[in-house]
């Protein structure tokens, strides 16, 4: 890529295609909470980027889908990605393409659209210092054979879970919590979508 062409990228300006994009652009919404508190829709995922500058992505799992067409056998890619600002806002996303880049792409931009909150409190009876360290109480989420439970911890407990679901709970703000999960949790799609549940019924529940 040539220096003239990422300046041309660097310099590409949001344009703001929807009424909730214009009032963000022009800063009568300044925060994710007005957003969900006026039961707005994010269809513009750059508005969560503008709203959350300091959300991180990570690429949960990356595979191979083939299908059988008249032309021969078709291999496109098949991205998840996981976003959250290790602050109370978390999302996830799917993603589909010929080449790989795109569909993680594709699958940022899904994540960033279905980001939701996620309540954080202190629900461990050990602890109850008041701090959003971990869960207000424990929560349960479901996909497919996959289920995931997350229980409040004490202060100084870590996340006490698999790498895969820890990395997804640091993710979205969370600092001590026991987990349990049942089913394959090997099938990424599943287990992060449960996680995804279960962190969406801290306020669907509270």
């Amino acid at each position: 890529m040539s220096r003239f062409s990422r300046r041309q990228e660097q310099h590409i300006e949001w344009k703001p295609r929807t009424t909730l994009g214009m009032m963000v652009a022009s800063g009568k919404i300044n925060s994710m909470d007005q957003v969900y508190e006026n039961g707005m829709r994010i269809q513009e995922f750059e508005i969560v980027k503008q709203l959350l500058p300091d959300i991180k992505s990570q690429v949960v799992h990356v595979g191979i889908v083939q299908k059988q067409t008249d032309a021969g056998e078709m291999t496109r890619f098949l991205a998840l990605v996981a976003v959250g600002n290790e602050g109370g806002w978390f999302g996830m996303g799917m993603g589909k393409a010929s080449q790989m880049r795109i569909a993680i792409d594709k699958a940022t931009t899904a994540a960033y659209l279905e980001v939701i909150p996620v309540k954080l409190g202190c629900g461990s009876w050990e602890c109850r210092c008041n701090q959003l360290h971990s869960v207000p109480f424990k929560v349960r989420g479901k996909e497919g054979s996959v289920t995931i439970e997350i229980i409040p911890g004490p202060r100084g407990l870590g996340l006490v879970a698999g790498e895969n679901i820890k990395s997804l709970l640091k993710l979205s703000g969370l600092k001590d919590a026991w987990t349990k999960s049942f089913g394959s949790t090997s099938t990424m799609s599943s287990t992060t979508k449960a996680i995804f549940n279960a962190l969406r019924s801290t306020y669907i529940t509270g």
